[in-house]
């Protein structure tokens, strides 16, 4: 049950409040690039889990739970960090974009319900390659807006992040509608 990929995705769980914190004060630039630090080793150890677990045989199922909820707890706590920490003009996501960051997480939810709804069914819905590039895109997005916290003066890495959030928005459409017609079919 401890293997090295659990541990991995336990990791990234137990970080959360670290990243959070480093998050909280929008103006301490430091705080932003330590955040961005973690995030980027926090994704690191995404690519690993899966893939030592793959490569060692270790696919368990407590493994097949935790790195979904660790994605989607890491995910959701930037967005509403980033949306959320409002000091004077620099917060990181405003306005508009707001709506891009609530797409992506109210997808998150109800793929959520789908999956487990589906499960007391014994049905998977698996992971489509789509929803791999949204993931990839997604969190693209959200460590460009970490790093435009952290270097506020290159506007152009905040473009980047929001610019990567709305592709991230869309793919979320797509892959949420695909998973819905698929759930759909099991559904009285």
């Amino acid at each position: 049950m401890l293997t090295l990929p659990n541990l991995l995705s336990l990791s990234r769980i137990v970080a959360v409040p670290a990243l959070v914190a480093f998050l909280w004060w929008p103006t301490w630039h430091a705080g932003f690039a330590i955040a961005f630090g973690l995030y980027c080793l926090m994704g690191i150890t995404d690519y690993f889990d899966g893939y030592l677990a793959r490569a060692q045989g270790a696919v368990s199922r407590l493994g097949v739970f935790l790195d979904p909820i660790a994605d989607k707890i890491m995910v959701a706590a930037v967005i509403l960090m980033l949306v959320g920490t409002r000091h004077n003009d620099t917060a990181v996501i405003t306005g508009v974009h707001i709506v891009a960051a609530l797409v992506i997480l109210l997808r998150e939810i109800a793929v959520s319900g789908l999956r487990e709804f589906l499960a007391g069914l014994q049905v998977s819905l698996p992971v489509s390659r789509l929803a791999k590039w949204k993931t990839t895109l997604q969190l693209v997005a959200l460590g460009a807006l970490i790093l435009a916290g952290a270097l506020p003066d290159l506007g152009w890495i905040k473009l980047v992040g929001l610019v990567s959030l709305w592709g991230a928005a869309v793919l979320t459409i797509v892959t949420g509608w695909d998973y819905l017609r698929v759930g759909l079919k099991h559904m009285d």
